[in-house]
This record gives structure tokens, C-alpha cells and sequence, in this order.
């Protein structure tokens, strides 16, 4: 089941390990594999589920507006069309936007849900941001582009240790299935768009939200304001991480994950 057809388009997933459906969602520009250093160990407990959002990896790519609303009818289409009636929900990033949205429609079929390094809206900063990296791919070679964002996703201690960086811009560099330019552009018009600050009281499913202390992208006060915001929301904050924390600390995030999952199985 590599593939399935949602919404009129194909989206790419994987399935791993055994138990609870746990759903995946991943960020900006990235593929399902920006999950892979904590998919090991979330599948020895649960069934997890990670896919490509339109416009990466393996998914098509239509070259038309997205939205984040959009997407997340493409996950809760996906979770329908491989018979998920209920999963727990996590999303990094956009993807943790994804998330809010999917909850915001389909209560019902999301039991806990898990935001890292997210938000509730994009500021005008960020807007910026997301529309620079989006006309990218049009005007620099993909390397040059990896270097200019890299700062943003990741802590001084990250660039502190010997060969992480390079290490890490061979990783993206030799995806087989790198991010389309019009992917990316449609992405991140998405973002800026993206608001439920004034509906996130409406969710009320069990919520936990994760953020490195040291976030450049989306500082911890954007995590603060989710939740804050959702009802009963719990915030861990982890002391030596960026927006990447999912590459920085993924012995942590999956510690933590697993911690809040533990205490809201079905």
C-alpha cells in the first residue's frame, strides 16, 4: 500500500509496527523520512503511520493553491481510505498545523494530539520568511538553499558538533524524491494563511506541545500560545534544541511523545 488515491491526488505512505494507529504528519518541504530517527522507536509500541503531503516526496504535486485546510482533508481522506477510524495525531511544523485543522474537523477520529515546534498563526515575520523560502528553488541551487535555512531550524550547539551539518546537507541533498519547486511555493502561501487562534479552544482532545528552547523559526512563546489556548494542554519544552529538533534531539521527542501517549491510550 504505498500509495493511495485521496481527494484526486496520490499521496505516498508507510505503515510501521503493530497496535494503536498513531498518524505522522510532517512540515514544510519535507518528506515522511524527516521522521525517521523516531519511528523506531514509536513503532515498538504503536502503529505508525507516515505519508508525504502534497507537493513532496512521492505525492503529487499539483501546480494550484494549497491550504492547510486542504491538507488536512488530504490526511483524514488517507486515514479513511486505509480504514483508521480513530488514530493519535502528531504534526511538526506545518504538519502540526495539518494536525490542529484535522482535529478541528474530524474530533472524533483524532484521540490525542501532539504539536512540535508549531503554532497557532504565522506573525508577519514568519510570514516573510515562508514566502522567501518558497521562491527559492527558482533563483538557487538546492545546497545554497539548504545552507540559508539551516540556521533557522537549528540550535548553535547543532552546528557545534564535528561533521553535523555536512552530515545532514548530504542527507537532504541525496533525497531520491526531493521537494518540487512549485511544491514548495504552494506550501508556503499555505502557511500564511493558516489562523485557529480563536478555535482552539474547540479542542478538546488530550494535547501535548513540544518546542525546543532554542527555536529561531518559531520561538517558545508560539507553543505557550497553543497551550495555553487548547484546553488542558500540556507544554514540554526541551532545554538544548531548535525548530529541528526532530534531527537535534530525537532520543527526547520520542521520550516525551511516548510518555503523553502512554497516558492516553484507548
Amino acid at each position: 500500500m504505498p500509495k493511495v488515491q485521496v481527494n484526486g491526488i496520490e499521496l505516498y505512505v508507510e505503515t510501521h509496527g503493530d497496535g494503536e494507529a498513531l498518524l505522522l504528519i510532517a512540515g514544510f518541504a519535507c518528506d515522511h523520512s524527516m521522521w525517521s530517527q523516531v519511528v523506531p522507536a514509536l513503532a515498538g509500541h504503536y502503529r505508525v503511520i507516515v505519508f508525504d503531503n502534497r507537493g513532496v516526496g512521492r505525492s503529487a504535486a499539483p501546480d494550484s493553491p494549497y491550504t492547510i485546510r486542504a491538507m488536512a482533508g488530504d490526511a483524514a481522506a488517507l486515514l479513511d481510505e486505509i480504514g483508521v477510524g480513530q488514530a493519535h495525531v502528531a504534526g511538526y511544523s506545518m504538519g502540526g498545523q495539518i494536525a490542529q485543522e484535522l482535529t478541528l474537523a474530524r474530533p472524533g477520529q483524532v484521540r490525542s494530539l501532539m504539536l512540535l515546534s508549531s503554532c497557532a498563526r504565522c506573525d508577519e515575520r514568519n510570514k516573510a520568511i515562508m514566502e522567501t523560502w518558497g521562491e527559492l528553488p527558482g533563483v538557487v541551487e538546492p545546497r545554497l538553499m539548504a545552507r540559508l535555512l539551516l540556521p533557522w531550524l537549528y540550535s548553535n550547539a547543532f552546528f557545534t558538533r564535528p561533521g553535523a551539518v555536512e552530515q545532514l546537507l548530504t542527507l537532504l541533498l541525496e533525497n531520491p524524491h526531493p521537494a518540487t519547486p512549485q511544491g514548495i511555493y504552494h506550501q508556503s502561501r499555505a502557511l500564511g494563511d493558516f489562523d485557529t487562534t480563536d478555535r482552539l479552544g474547540d479542542i478538546r482532545c488530550p494535547t501535548l506541545v513540544l518546542v525546543g528552547k532554542e527555536d529561531a523559526l518559531l520561538p517558545v512563546a508560539f507553543s505557550q500560545q497553543l497551550a495555553q489556548g487548547i484546553p488542558g494542554a500540556e507544554l514540554v519544552v526541551l532545554e538544548k534544541a531548535g525548530h529541528g529538533l526532530l534531527v537535534e534531539a530525537p532520543e527526547e521527542v520520542a521520550q516525551a511523545m511516548l510518555a503523553f501517549l502512554s497516558r492516553h491510550r484507548g
